[in-house]
């Protein structure tokens, strides 16, 4: 009796395991602290358990059974499994890792966003004035927080906070709104049908984080693109320079005779008359003093810059770009060059294979000259795709051996040349020693060459950028798929600004919807309503009748 009642004893002590489990999850995760306590109740009642388990063993013969191993390997597998699943989701917790499969990477931010993040200079937080967290927006959000932890957003109903919405001047829902140190700046405003742009957020961030702008001065007075909204103007331009933080100046160099000393950038946009000749001696010496200059010109113009051009080894042929590649895919005119085709340059580095066109474009010609690095930037697909038309008055174009240029055409390019600055008044060039002279030379010390003079020149870069075209870059055209970001990369680049961010292009899925006609769809529905669950019950009953 004695045996039977320590047995008992120790049974139901055993039990007193699970109960000290239990208490020790419960302290932890009612205190939210794991402690020394709740882990003294875990640690005692799986000791307790475990000697139970292996007592009860002992006195059963339990491990010998087949039905325990059989048991015990499924226990083992489900806790391996149990691990495996508990240390994924606590590596998921510690490092992301998300992999976008979308052709268009349309949930990943672009390189120039991430960049930006990542070097934030001081901390950066984006408060959303709406009571309704739009899943796509909030998803952007994140990507930006993921890049750096100085980046914060949040979600704020402006009723329940009117004071924080007065403070940024709220008027309505959907106002977004960035803030950093005591600098505030409205983003957009979102709703249901225009979601947050990660061009205007990026744009916005570069303004906000940057003090410095760059001043961009557009020649005029000879028929260039109007700068304010009208026909074939460029306003959606100078708005898209605006947002990048650059600040934009008409320039008549017929008054002034000199390029302004803060010109970052000179863009001569489209001229339909010649340049006078003290104009353009201007831009040469703007150009010769480490200045940066975007020159978009049309066919059938005589802008007068073949001086200038010549000492950088451009030519403007003045031939018509002719291109039929995008006649039948897009509709475009085969005097509207599709470009697919870009340079290894910072310019179009991300562009892959997208597309920008060219309504009436003139090809260029490139030679080489000492001190000059010339890249081609755009260029049109090979004969017979494309060719350089001469006959500009003829309604059928055809190509003309004699007289035409077969494809690729260039259409734009991107050239760099030392230049030096002045530093001072330059002085004459001291009059070397005479050398002596050879009856001389074995009796007299060898001569020393006399000493370098202080140096005067600070050696800079100066940049030129040549566009056969200025159609692409106009108001209705600008936003139409890479021309937007020709144009804003081109004077990104040649202000020279190594922290500014190139232009991001907006990202549009791509349209994979499967058109059907009735007949399609209807012959869809019948198959798989009607003659797939056949097909499987025909399966079924030959099986059946088999294993009968």
């Amino acid at each position: 009796m004695k045996i039977v009642a320590k047995k008992k004893l120790w049974k139901y002590l055993f039990w007193f395991g699970p109960f000290l489990i239990t208490v020790g999850l419960t302290v932890g995760l009612v205190s939210q602290q794991w402690g020394l306590i709740p882990l003294a109740f875990l640690i005692a009642g799986i000791v307790i358990s475990g000697l139970g388990i292996i007592w009860q063993s002992y006195q059963s013969n339990w491990w010998r059974r087949r039905s325990t191993q059989a048991g015990t390997n499924a226990l083992v597998a489900t806790l391996a499994v149990l691990a495996i699943l508990g240390l994924i989701n606590f590596l998921g917790t510690r490092y992301h890792l998300r992999a976008d499969l979308t052709e268009t990477q349309l949930f990943t931010l672009a390189p120039q966003s991430r960049e930006l993040v990542r070097v934030l200079p001081q901390p950066v937080k984006v408060w959303v004035f709406d009571i309704n967290q739009n899943p796509q927006d909030r998803e952007l959000l994140e990507n930006y927080q993921r890049q750096s932890s100085k980046f914060k957003y949040e979600y704020i109903d402006p009723q329940a906070r009117p004071g924080l919405a007065e403070k940024f001047g709220v008027k309505d829902y959907g106002e977004v709104y960035l803030e950093s140190g005591d600098k505030r700046q409205l983003v957009q405003t979102v709703n249901e049908n225009e979601r947050l742009s990660e061009v205007r957020l990026t744009s916005r961030l570069q303004q906000l984080t940057n003090s410095t702008t760059a001043k961009v001065y557009l020649l005029q007075g000879h028929g260039e693109r109007q700068l304010s909204p009208g026909k074939g103007a460029i306003s959606q331009a100078i708005q898209g320079l605006g947002d990048k933080n650059f600040t934009t100046s008409p320039l008549n160099l017929g008054e002034t005779s000199k390029v302004p000393q803060d010109a970052a950038v000179v863009i001569v946009a489209g001229p339909k008359r010649g340049l006078f000749e003290g104009e353009v001696k201007a831009l040469q010496e703007y150009l010769n003093r480490g200045g940066n200059l975007l020159l978009m010109i049309d066919p059938n113009t005589d802008p007068k810059v073949d001086s200038l051009l010549q000492e950088w080894g451009v030519r403007l042929d003045n031939r018509l770009a002719v291109d039929v590649s995008g006649e039948s895919v897009v509709g475009l005119g085969p005097a509207t060059p599709l470009v697919t085709e870009y340079g290894q340059h910072p310019i179009t580095k991300d562009f892959r294979n997208g597309n920008s066109f060219y309504p009436i474009a003139r090809p260029l010609e490139i030679s080489s000259v000492p001190g000059v690095e010339a890249t081609p930037l755009l260029r049109t697909k090979p004969y017979p795709k494309s060719w350089a038309e001469s006959d500009l008055q003829s309604e059928k174009l055809e190509f003309n051996a004699d007289k035409d240029l077969k494809g690729p055409l260039t259409l734009g390019v991107a050239l760099t040349r030392k230049a030096a600055k002045s530093a001072s008044t330059p002085q004459a060039a001291p009059t070397p020693s005479p050398l002596p002279s050879p009856t001389n030379q074995s009796k007299a010390s060898p001569a020393l060459p006399p000493p370098p003079a202080p140096s005067s020149q600070t050696a800079t870069e100066s940049r030129l950028v040549v566009l056969g075209n200025s159609n692409f870059a106009t108001d209705g055209l600008f936003q139409q798929q890479l021309n937007g970001d020709v144009f804003l990369n081109s004077v990104t680049w040649l202000s020279q600004q190594e922290k500014q961010p190139l232009s991001i292009r907006p990202k549009e899925p791509k349209n994979r919807r499967i058109t059907l006609t009735a007949t399609q769809a209807n012959l869809l529905i019948l198959s798989s309503l009607l003659v797939l669950p056949l097909i499987g019950f025909a399966i079924a009953v030959i099986i059946w009748w088999k294993r009968r």
